[in-house]
């Protein structure tokens, strides 16, 4: 049930933020209210939904993969700009994760709290790999990558325009290092290469977060545990 309904009700989003054309109207915050409100109504656990809908996470894996052609075709950008890129994702990544446990600790001393939103700016199938080894909350880390990748959609392109962002190359790589997949899809829309240069991030953040994440989560349990 839930499986066709989050199909039908995403479908019918697409076709108001189409005919909207607005940054706020973004078809997947449209079909999670509509979802949330469903769940809510008929006392839905999340693990049911979830259970229901385990086909449409399985796809999210090849749906990463079928990102490599655009990248691909974008070779030539690549090895010109390599340096910038590998920089600007090892940035971002960085700045996340410290932003994240930042934000943890300021809520609670829970670690595992931490272990949740270390990953939220990376793709689904890395966050939640992630969130599982180093001790995180699946649901909590899936609901914290959602509304990364919303508001990465809402509102980058409103604020590249606002400060005079142009570059393909650095417009994809933004979007795609906070936003991962929800952003990318937005990138993909607004110009093809900037949609490859979203896909190169996603990939490229969700393995140096990968990394780096259990190094960040180590830190910061010694920091927290360590008496002063």
């Amino acid at each position: 049930m839930w499986l066709l309904s989050t199909i039908a009700v995403y479908f019918i989003a697409r076709t108001i933020a189409l005919r909207v054309k607005h940054p706020l109207c973004n078809p997947i915050f449209i079909a999670l209210a509509v979802l949330m409100t469903g769940l809510s109504l008929t006392d839905t656990s999340y693990a049911v939904y979830f259970e229901q809908n385990e086909v449409l996470h399985a796809l999210l894996g090849p749906a990463i993969v079928a990102m490599a052609y655009p990248v691909y075709e974008q070779l030539p950008t690549i090895r010109r700009y390599w340096k910038v890129i590998f920089l600007a994702c090892m940035t971002a990544s960085v700045l996340s994760m410290a932003i994240g446990a930042g934000l943890a600790l300021f809520i609670s001393d829970n670690l595992v709290i931490m272990a949740s939103v270390l990953p939220k700016s990376i793709s689904t199938p890395f966050a939640l790999s992630v969130s599982e080894h180093i001790g995180g909350v699946a649901s909590i880390t899936s609901a914290l990558v959602i509304v990364a990748g919303l508001l990465g959609a809402m509102f980058a392109y409103p604020i590249f325009n606002w400060l005079k962002i142009k570059s393909p190359l650095a417009r994809g790589l933004a979007i795609g290092a906070v936003s991962h997949a929800i952003g990318t899809a937005k990138a993909a829309e607004s110009d093809y290469k900037e949609g490859a240069m979203s896909s190169l991030a996603l990939v490229l953040c969700g393995i140096i977060t990968s990394v780096l994440s259990p190094l960040f989560f180590a830190l910061f349990t010694w920091l927290t545990t360590t008496p002063m």
